[in-house]
């Protein structure tokens, strides 16, 4: 009979802790518990320790009340007559109050796969009124038709909509190739553009700096002409005035001394210059000409000025 009675003791022991652990319910956060007795929906247990009815009550369902997301890939045509792909990424969580709650899990059977088909309509409705480079340009517009189409079909099972974010579009490859050709070639076009405009402004900037050259070198000729000639009055003018000798001879002297000049420089730059032979003091019938045309110039014009 101990013997009995020990397995017996067991055996109770036993199913006491089986109807224990079947009678607790632990409900982690953010999460609910759906309780169903006899198969019909009793109550929703929260985060936390409860107890139920073994064998009576069980946990019918658990629902995540947490923002979740839901990949859904689909494949349209649009305006212009281009396939192209679209995935559109759904977040939504389920309103943490009973009703939404009870809703979520007894309204909808399969809630992913009917969401989906909801984005499947609301993508197929809206981007075939749209040409390939609306779609990309007004993206927002078919987020919140998405977001607003599913929003009213699924508000009233508990769902709350979030964001129905479209974050690919993909058209056809060879779309795209001809897409990558036109965007390069407008770029080469710009890029030219800009290049010939560059050259052109460089041309123009270095031709206004050699006209500037040229006009202040001209400038520096004219100034450094000016003040040999006024040097050369004034030596004249000096000469006659204190001296008895004639300007025809001060003017020889003056275009000797240049020519003496012009000959050290010449042979300071290069040693090996060779001379002709010549008289200085005469310098022939061409020098004389030469000589006696300028100091007639400087006599005529040294006399206007006394007349004044």
């Amino acid at each position: 009979m101990i013997p009995g009675e020990m397995y017996g003791g067991i055996f109770g022991a036993i199913i006491l802790i089986f109807l224990i652990y079947k009678s607790v319910v632990i409900t982690k956060q953010k999460e609910a518990n759906l309780i169903e007795r006899l198969g019909r929906f009793h109550s929703i247990r929260r985060a936390g320790f409860s107890l139920i009815i073994p064998f009576i009550d069980r946990v019918a369902y658990k629902q995540d009340l947490r923002i979740n997301e839901l990949a859904v890939d689909i494949e349209t045509i649009t305006k212009d007559k281009v396939s192209v792909h679209i995935r559109v990424a759904v977040q939504y969580y389920i309103k943490d109050n009973p009703d939404s709650i009870k809703n979520s899990a007894y309204e909808l059977s399969d809630f992913r796969n009917q969401i989906r088909s909801y984005v499947f309509d609301e993508i197929r409705a809206e981007v075939p009124r749209k040409e390939l480079d609306e779609v990309f340009e007004n993206k927002e517009d078919i987020e919140m038709a998405v977001k607003v189409g599913l929003s009213d079909a699924i508000e009233k099972y508990g769902f709350i909509i979030q964001n129905a974010l479209v974050v690919d579009i993909d058209p056809d490859p060879n779309v795209k190739d001809a897409m990558n050709r036109i965007n390069a070639a407008t770029r080469d076009k710009i890029a030219a553009l800009e290049e010939g405009e560059a050259a052109k402004i460089r041309k123009v900037k270095a031709a206004e700096a050699e006209a500037d050259s040229k006009r202040l070198q001209g400038q520096g000729i004219a100034d450094q002409r000016n003040a040999i000639i006024k040097g050369f009055e004034e030596s004249i003018s000096a000469f006659g005035n204190n001296t008895n000798i004639d300007q025809k001879e001060i003017m020889n002297f003056v275009i000797l001394t240049q020519y003496y000049d012009t000959m050290r420089e010449m042979a300071k730059d290069n040693p090996n210059v060779i001379f002709m032979p010549h008289s200085p003091d005469g310098q022939g019938l061409t020098s004389h000409l030469m000589a006696a045309d300028i100091a007639g110039e400087m006599m005529e014009k040294n006399s206007k000025k006394d007349n004044i």
